[in-house]
C-alpha cells in the first residue's frame, strides 16, 4: 500500500484494539509513529512511540483511519466527528446508517474480529457503505488480513449472523473444551491430563482443518462410515440434540446483534 498511512483506534487500551494495534504494527502496515490510541484512565506501558491521548476528537484529527473498539454500550455518548474519513466499527449491532450520521462521514465499515486477533488468527466479515471506495477496501483487507482472514460480506444481516458463527470465537470450542474436561474428570481423569488431552484434540483439530481443506461434514461422516467409537459418539450427541441446540446458540447471538443496533 503505497504511501504513509495515520490509523487512529478509539479504544486502544482495551484487549481487541490492542490486538489490533500489535498486528498492524507487526505487519509493517502502519509505523508506530502513525498509530494513535485512546485510552480512559491509565495509559497502557506498551507501543512505544505511538500516540497515546484520552482526547478521542484528537486523535481523530490526527488519523486517515479511524477504528472505533468500545463496548456498543459505551458508544452513544462518544462524540467524535470524522468528517470524510475512513471509519471502521469492530462493534456488535451498530447499522452503517448510525455509524454514518453519528461520525459525519459516509465512509464506514462494519466489521467483528475475534478473540483470536491476539494471536493473529482471528476470522474478520466486515461490509462497507456505498461511500466506501476501492482504496478503502484495501485498507480495510490490510487490517484485517494483518488481524488473520477477513470476508467482504453482502449485507448488513450477514455481518448479525456472523456476529454469533464467527464473532463469538473461541467462546464456542471453549464451551465444547468444557464440557468434554467435566466428563473425563467425573471419570476419574485427573485435570491436568483431561485439560491436556481435550486440548491437543481441539488444537490438533483446527490445524488439520487449516491445512486439508477438507469439508468437515465428509470428514463427520467418513467416522460414522468406519462404525467405531467416534460414530458412537457422534450418533449419541446428535440424538441428544447437538444440531439444534448449536442452531438455538447462533440464532440468539443473531437475535442479541439485531436488538443491539435497535437500542444504541
Amino acid at each position: 500500500m503505497s504511501g504513509s498511512l495515520r490509523i487512529g483506534i478509539i479504544g486502544g487500551g482495551g484487549w481487541l484494539g490492542g490486538a489490533i494495534a500489535t498486528s498492524i504494527l507487526d505487519a509493517g502496515l502502519v509505523q508506530p509513529r502513525d498509530l494513535s490510541l485512546s485510552y480512559r484512565r491509565e495509559q497502557p506501558h506498551r507501543f512505544a512511540g505511538s500516540f497515546w491521548t484520552t482526547d478521542n476528537q484528537r486523535l481523530a484529527d490526527r488519523s486517515d483511519v479511524i477504528i472505533v473498539s468500545v463496548r456498543p454500550a459505551d458508544w452513544p455518548p462518544l462524540k467524535v466527528d470524522a468528517y470524510g474519513k475512513l471509519v471502521i466499527s469492530v462493534m456488535a449491532g451498530i447499522r452503517l446508517s448510525q455509524l454514518a450520521e453519528h461520525h459525519n462521514t459516509d465512509r464506514v465499515v462494519r466489521s467483528l474480529p475475534n478473540a483470536a486477533a491476539e494471536v493473529g488468527k482471528s476470522y474478520t466479515p466486515w461490509i462497507g457503505s456505498g461511500g466506501v471506495n476501492d482504496r478503502d477496501r484495501a485498507i480495510v483487507c490490510a487490517i484485517f488480513d494483518a488481524c488473520g482472514t477477513q470476508d467482504e460480506v453482502a449485507s448488513e444481516n450477514g455481518i448479525d449472523y456472523l456476529t454469533g458463527l464467527s464473532g463469538s470465537g473461541p467462546a464456542f470450542p471453549a464451551l465444547l473444551t468444557d464440557a468434554m474436561m467435566r466428563d473425563a474428570v467425573a471419570r476419574g481423569i485427573k485435570p491436568d491430563v483431561a485439560r491436556r488431552a481435550v486440548t491437543a484434540v481441539l488444537v490438533g483439530s483446527g490445524r488439520l482443518f487449516e491445512k486439508s481443506g477438507e469439508c468437515p461434514a465428509d470428514t463427520v461422516e467418513a467416522f460414522v462410515g468406519y462404525r467405531g467409537t467416534t460414530a458412537a459418539a457422534i450418533e449419541a450427541m446428535r440424538a441428544a440434540g447437538f444440531d439444534a441446540a448449536v442452531r438455538n446458540g447462533l440464532d440468539a447471538a443473531f437475535q442479541k446483534s439485531v436488538t443491539m443496533g435497535e437500542h444504541s
